[in-house]
């Protein structure tokens, strides 16, 4: 478990190295929200490992400007990109999306065509594994709970304190967890 006042891309690199210096020799697969500079954090210390962009990040920073009236087409479209069983069907659809969409929001078939790398690589992978890889929303979630924790102690005697309440809450966090819904 890391804590830290701030995130950014020089936390994310001093992360990984103190991986590396504890052992850990490469990674397979990280899946990253969009910070900038987190890619290249992770892949100056570990360069074979797959960067998965969080698709629901995507998704939301598409939207942002998109008309109420407008979005569920507009999404039920997108669906049939990060949905589909394959990445060239996803390729496809996502030329469809461009001819539907592209005269009202360019901005987001420029944006999913740019970042296509980093946002389809879980097309690698078994469809049973995708859904883990395409979003931090578990991440957040088991954050989200963290953040609960802390935010009504807000002045503790020590950092020292502080880790061992995160500690005892992650605990807690995970024996809730149904694992069998987990699967690799």
């Amino acid at each position: 478990m890391y804590v830290g006042e701030n995130e950014s891309a020089k936390y994310w690199l001093s992360i990984m190295n103190e991986l590396k210096n504890r052992g850990v020799e490469d990674i397979l697969i990280a899946c990253v929200d969009g910070l900038s500079g987190f890619p290249q954090a992770i892949e100056a210390v570990y360069p074979q490992t797959e960067i998965q962009q969080c698709v629901i990040h995507q998704i939301r920073s598409s939207t942002k400007y998109v008309s109420y009236k407008e979005i569920k087409a507009l999404m039920a479209d997108l669906k049939l990109v990060y949905a589909a069983p394959t990445e060239e069907t996803a390729l496809a659809e996502l030329d469809h999306f461009k001819e539907t969409w592209d005269s009202k929001y360019p901005k987001i078939y420029k944006s999913w065509h740019e970042k296509w790398a980093v946002l389809a690589t879980y097309f690698k992978y078994p469809l049973t594994v995708r859904r883990l890889i395409y979003t931090t929303n578990t991440v957040e979630g088991f954050n989200w709970q963290l953040r609960k924790v802390t935010k009504s102690r807000i002045i503790l005697p020590s950092d020292d304190n502080r880790l061992k309440m995160l500690y005892l809450a992650m605990m807690d966090i995970t024996k809730k967890v149904d694992w069998s819904q987990i699967r690799a």
